[in-house]
């Protein structure tokens, strides 16, 4: 099995079951070793699904819901700081940016330096906010219905204003990354932004951490051979980044 079909059984188990034991699922359900199933159970309890206790894990009572925005800036915090300090290193030189909304893009915005010169587009009225306080940066604000969950500006508005502008860097979050179905996030008319940000963007960055790599949501916004690099932290296991490289059209991959 590939982790990603592991850890789904993994979940599955824990759902039908009540709980999982380490033991048991490396000798009698999935062969592999413990270390592997404890790999396994982290990123599962990352991802909400499961809860980490000795000797095995217990099924989440979290409903699979999108979180809110303020749900999402305390966790894996410092994890989206160092990606956001990664992504300085793909900011041009007095050039053009977009940036998506997001948690970790808002790190990005939060990190600019004062003395940073660029023009930035976003759909994201925080960011635009923090980016409005930097001196010499010219932001240029998406219009569109705002949606509440995320604060992102969607739709037809959003999307027409991107598709006559060309931009040096793209800089997207991401709700689930895999190989096989690409970059995706739970909502329709946010993926469709996103899609239209990477059409206008020269090169695509996507800042997402660990826990979104094998995760699959219901709209895929770019396939793998469209993003330029991924920037993730370094909590990412060996095997889900040896199955990024080795796709067709693999991005390069960051971890920070």
């Amino acid at each position: 099995m590939y982790a990603q079909e592991r850890q789904q059984h993994i979940a599955q188990l824990a759902r039908a079951q009540g709980r999982v034991e380490v033991l048991a699922l490396a000798q009698e359900e999935l062969g592999v070793t413990t270390e592997t199933v404890r790999r396994d159970l982290t990123a599962l309890e990352r991802r909400g699904s499961v809860r980490r206790v000795h000797g095995g894990a217990l099924p989440s009572d979290r409903l699979e819901l999108e979180p809110t925005v303020q749900a999402r800036q305390s966790h894996l915090a410092a994890e989206k700081r160092r990606i956001a300090a990664r992504a300085l290193d793909e900011l041009p030189s007095d050039g053009t940016v977009l940036l998506d909304t997001g948690t970790t893009t808002g790190a990005l915005a939060e990190l600019l330096p004062t003395s940073t010169r660029l023009t930035v587009l976003t759909n994201s009225f925080a960011h635009a906010g923090v980016l409005g306080q930097l001196p010499q940066v010219d932001v240029l604000l998406l219009g569109g219905r705002v949606r509440r969950l995320t604060g992102a500006a969607v739709g037809p508005w959003a999307r027409a204003a991107l598709q006559d502008v060309c931009v040096d860097v793209a800089f997207l979050g991401a709700n689930g990354v895999t190989p096989e179905r690409g970059f995706t996030t739970p909502d329709q008319a946010e993926a469709e932004v996103k899609a239209a940000m990477v059409a206008a963007a020269r090169r695509v960055v996507v800042l997402a951490d660990a826990s979104k790599v094998g995760e699959v949501h219901l709209h895929r916004f770019a396939e793998l051979g469209q993003v330029d690099l991924l920037v993730t932290d370094t909590t990412l296991d060996d095997e889900h980044a040896q199955e990024l490289r080795a796709a067709d059209d693999a991005p390069e991959v960051a971890r920070a």
